[in-house]
């Protein structure tokens, strides 16, 4: 529950869950989700793969998935790490959703946690 999306910034506590929620539409219309699959993947700044999580179909048929970050995911260094997040569809065609400029790499912030 706790988080933050922000332009290309997606902001969690350390330790906290976090519910990605993703909902797609061309020309203002859902995006029929059939047979699709939704992957991030979060990075250091070296390129080490720090977690990757699938994520979990919400309603295919009005465009609806999520990706539901969970405490031992996101209780990593604090600090920035590249991410982003693929959609393939049914018929194998492969789309980074997020960030959505081709131009722009994506940031996961974890950020201070005090309860420990």
């Amino acid at each position: 529950m706790s988080g933050l999306i922000q332009n290309n910034v997606i902001m969690v506590r350390q330790g906290d869950s976090f519910a990605i929620n993703i909902s797609l539409k061309e020309d203002c219309k859902p995006v029929d989700l059939t047979g699709a699959s939704v992957l991030m993947q979060v990075r250091d700044e070296a390129g080490n793969l720090k977690f990757s999580k699938s994520g979990t179909q919400v309603d295919v048929l009005d465009g609806k998935m999520a990706i539901l970050l969970t405490p031992d995911e996101t209780n990593i260094d604090v600090g920035d790490y590249v991410t982003d997040i693929e959609l393939t569809f049914a018929d194998g065609s492969v789309h980074t959703i997020f960030p959505s400029n081709p131009n722009q790499i994506a940031t996961l912030r974890i950020t201070e946690q005090v309860t420990k």
